[in-house]
């Protein structure tokens, strides 16, 4: 006979004692990641709450499906379904300072214009403020390019400047071979020039590949090597599909030790670079205007325990979704703080490339 799921409790549902030692469970949870007991509680309350009362106000959050007790001893710590309530009812989420603003406006502007720049740079920073992984889904950019030119860097280095005829720039350093003369790079630019513009990348990349094998003869080796980097550094997925960027992956693995914490993690990185997972961020994204919060196995974006994904859409000057950008970690961060950072990052992506 198949069971009868419980009804979710709601916040409202919890009365005034409930939640204080409800959000206290957390909070402990946040700060520490281990389970708490009811002298603990008492203690950390500061209130005329005796541990034989606490406890029961625990047991009753526990058959709520709200706590549970990870091992035999008398801690308990709240569920996912717990986190989800506190989430969406009881969280207080705070701001960020006026000087961790200025640091994420500098750093995604110090990265110039190029949209891959501009996305590495908020994943790295999201990464490093969040002491989680940071992540932004990067959609292709389907419109038609109206410019390219190579731009001698020094010795192994070039710049490859793409225009879309939306007015989208794109500045990508490849590495080119050593003493590549100067006439290399100009008939390489003349040569995708003639093939790029007014077509997508997709488009240009397909007709280039042709092309390479009839003007082979015509383009010296260096010319070549030249023209395929530059095309081939523009497109972050495979066969020009999204693509995902992924910084700081070591933070998951700060607060774990055990094989099956490690395969989890794992398990959820395969899981997002699938293309289906991508969209579907996407999606989430795209059906909220603000933070989007996902904890572990509750929904059905990626089947993993333990973790957790916080993420915004970034968005064009006319309002359609580009792309999102967030941050995964385990389920205890500290929602307060980086649900504003992930919103305040993606408003400041938003502005300069959309």
């Amino acid at each position: 006979m198949a069971s009868i799921e419980k009804p979710r409790p709601s916040a409202s549902a919890l009365n005034d004692r409930s939640r204080e030692i409800f959000r206290h469970i957390v909070d402990a949870y946040v700060e520490t990641g281990e389970p708490i007991g009811s002298r603990t509680l008492s203690r950390r309350l500061g209130v005329m709450l005796s541990p034989a009362t606490i406890r029961n106000v625990m047991a009753d959050l526990e058959e709520a499906g709200l706590l549970a007790a990870p091992h035999t001893s008398a801690g308990r710590q709240p569920t996912e379904r717990g986190l989800r309530l506190f989430i969406d009812g009881l969280l207080e989420v705070g701001d960020i300072s006026a000087e961790e603003r200025q640091h994420i406006e500098g750093q995604c502007a110090a990265a110039g214009r190029g949209v891959s720049q501009v996305l590495e740079a908020a994943s790295t920073l999201l990464s490093g403020l969040s002491r989680c992984a940071g992540l932004v889904t990067a959609p292709k950019d389907d419109r038609p390019l109206k410019h390219i030119e190579f731009v001698n860097l020094g010795p192994g280095r070039a710049l490859v400047v793409l225009v879309s005829e939306g007015g989208m720039v794109e500045n990508r350093v490849i590495d080119v071979p050593l003493g590549l003369p100067p006439a290399s790079l100009i008939e390489a630019g003349n040569f995708l020039a003639a093939r790029l513009v007014g077509r997508t990348l997709d488009e240009a990349r397909a007709e280039v590949a042709r092309d390479l094998d009839v003007h082979r003869a015509e383009l010296d080796t260096l010319t070549q090597k030249v023209v395929e980097a530059g095309i081939a550094t523009w497109s972050g997925g495979n066969n020009g599909s999204d693509s995902l960027i992924v910084r700081g992956q070591s933070h998951l693995l700060d607060d774990v030790s055990a094989v099956s914490d490690i395969e989890r993690i794992r398990g959820l990185f395969a899981a997002l670079e699938k293309r289906e997972t991508l969209l579907k961020l996407l999606d989430a994204a795209d059906r909220a205007e603000g933070v989007q919060i996902f904890v572990g196995a509750e929904n059905e974006l990626f089947n993993v325990t333990g973790c957790a994904l916080i993420i915004a859409p970034y968005r064009s000057s006319n309002n359609n979704i580009l792309g999102a950008i967030g941050v995964i970690g385990p389920t205890r961060i500290n929602y307060a703080r980086i649900i504003p950072m992930v919103d305040y990052t993606a408003r400041v992506v938003s502005r300069m490339i959309g």
